[in-house]
């Protein structure tokens, strides 16, 4: 049986498009998850930048400067260099627990980043409980951390790990009492819906003016989470060595610093969604209307204004944390747990009867 040619190129353009077909539908299912970790990835390396040179300025030295212009390549230098140590593991020590640890980690982190709206339209999950999900899914953290210092057999590890429970759960209920505030004030738990809440006044209808002791709270409750200075006592450097990382080496050890650096940013985040109107621009748009139809744009344009408006909240409060690191001495562990449980959870309580009392006169 003969075929003609005409059939045979038919049959072979098809084949084409088949595969065609199928490499543009793999790089659509492609495109949506490693663009987030692409940005997430960039972020944490500026944030890495920052704080290296905001630390210099602050101690009047000269920061990195030899790895890129003006040192920007310096923090994926040291990664590259941590990937090719040598990974050491204890030998009297669990090894599933320890390998496992950091990893655990640093996934529970990037699944909060899913809830975040970066812009009017981008959104991984708009989700009805989404601040309560990541409140949920930050808490598997210091699990991760308390695997690491006991799968490590060694005293300061442990120590380390056992602080790093202590201090989440100690500020973690702080924390979850002023999203319930918020959630009252904005009738919805989810983060898009309590971003549109605030966009009406501006600047004037941010849930920073509603939500004053609230914001205060939620700021000290979110570097104690972050275990940032001078709240950093699971790694305590003269107490602990080095905390629940004293054991370990290569990729495994920087991987606890993209965890910290990675809660920092989803922290900034957070702080800027539920109390600096996310990315709504802050002027109000009674003195400038036209503004009103900048904000609700749609496509690129709308969506590039608002993922701006957004990071330039966040690195604002990154800002204010990295100059609160080397502003405030350490706190003792007594003293840690005293602010939590003594002052910050009454407070915290009070602040939400106060909200849910004042919006039920409201009614």
């Amino acid at each position: 049986m003969i075929i003609a040619t005409t059939e045979v190129q038919d049959i072979n353009s098809f084949s084409r498009l088949e595969s065609v077909k199928e490499v543009y539908g793999i790089i659509w299912i492609l495109v949506p998850i490693l663009t987030p970790v692409l940005a997430i990835t960039t972020g944490v390396l500026v944030i890495v930048w920052l704080e290296r040179e905001i630390s210099a300025g602050i101690q009047q030295r000269i920061g990195p400067e030899y790895a890129g212009p003006l040192g920007i390549l310096q923090a994926l230098a040291d990664g590259t260099k941590l990937l090719f140590k040598e990974k050491i593991l204890p030998s009297r020590g669990n090894t599933r627990l320890f390998s496992i640890g950091p990893s655990i980690a640093v996934i529970s982190i990037l699944l909060s980043y899913s809830v975040i709206p970066f812009s009017n339209h981008l959104v991984l999950a708009d989700l009805n409980i989404g601040i309560f999900l990541w409140i949920a899914i930050s808490s598997i953290v210091p699990i991760g951390l308390l695997m690491s210092g006991y799968g490590s057999n060694n005293k300061y590890s442990f120590l380390g790990g056992l602080r790093a429970a202590a201090q989440s759960i100690s500020y973690e209920i702080p924390l979850t009492l002023c999203l319930l505030s918020i959630s009252l004030l904005s009738n919805s738990s989810s983060t898009v819906d309590i971003v549109e809440a605030q966009s009406k006044y501006g600047f004037l209808g941010w849930n920073l003016w509603r939500q004053p002791i609230g914001f205060i709270i939620f700021l000290i409750s979110s570097l104690a989470e972050c275990e940032r200075l001078p709240f950093d006592l699971p790694e305590a450097e003269e107490e602990l060595v080095a905390g629940y990382q004293t054991e370990y080496s290569g990729i495994k050890f920087g991987l606890f610093y993209v965890a910290s650096y990675l809660n920092l940013l989803v922290s900034s985040l957070f702080v800027t969604v539920l109390y600096l109107g996310g990315w709504n621009i802050s002027i109000p748009y009674i003195l400038v209307p036209e503004l009103f139809e900048i904000n609700k744009a749609d496509g690129i344009f709308g969506t590039t204004i608002g993922i701006f408006i957004t990071l330039a909240k966040t690195y604002l409060f990154l800002f204010i944390s990295i100059a609160t690191r080397w502003t405030l001495p350490r706190l003792r562990m007594d003293q840690l747990l005293n602010l939590g449980w003594k002052f910050l959870l009454p407070i915290s309580l009070g602040n939400l009867l106060l909200t849910t009392s004042s919006q039920l006169l409201s009614l």
